[in-house]
């Protein structure tokens, strides 16, 4: 008879420790995970679309936006793909926003790819944030190009 008591106890505090995980207010939750109806970008796979030269009115469709991601993490770090290679690194946003690369692959990834533009576009991006359309606008200093990325 104890060891039924004891079971039912046990079983008891595992069944609420799950309820409390699972209230939406702890980590993982839509509020925290950055689903783009919110004002956070963590926890999404950003899909990169489009940059705009703001001085030339310019704008460039990316070919394949699924070979150009990246995944902010609540902890100021994020992960992405360049093309064929995979890119990590840390960013802040304090003071505007920024975008330092970490380690990545290195291979060639063909003639055609963007690989080396979408690398050097995040590694001058000086503010950003939600576009209040569910998408993220990262842009250069000064303005002059904006990067445009929709979910993945």
């Amino acid at each position: 008879m104890m060891k039924k008591i004891l079971f039912i106890l046990v079983i008891g505090m595992g069944l609420l420790s799950l309820a409390a995980c699972g209230s939406g207010t702890g980590a993982g939750s839509d509020s925290d995970t950055g689903s783009a109806s919110g004002d956070t970008i963590t926890g999404v796979i950003w899909q990169w679309v489009s940059v705009v030269n703001q001085d030339t009115n310019d704008t460039t469709a990316v070919p394949d936006p699924a070979k150009y991601t990246i995944e902010f993490n609540e902890d100021g770090t994020f992960t992405g793909k360049a093309d064929c290679n995979q890119i990590a690194g840390t960013y802040s946003t304090e003071n505007g926003f920024s975008i330092t690369l970490g380690p990545s692959t290195l291979a060639f990834c063909g003639e055609a790819s963007l690989d080396t533009t979408y690398l050097d576009l995040l590694s001058n991006i000086a503010a950003g944030g939600p576009d209040g359309t569910g998408g993220l606008a990262l842009e250069t200093a000064g303005g002059q190009q904006r990067m445009l990325f929709i979910q993945g």
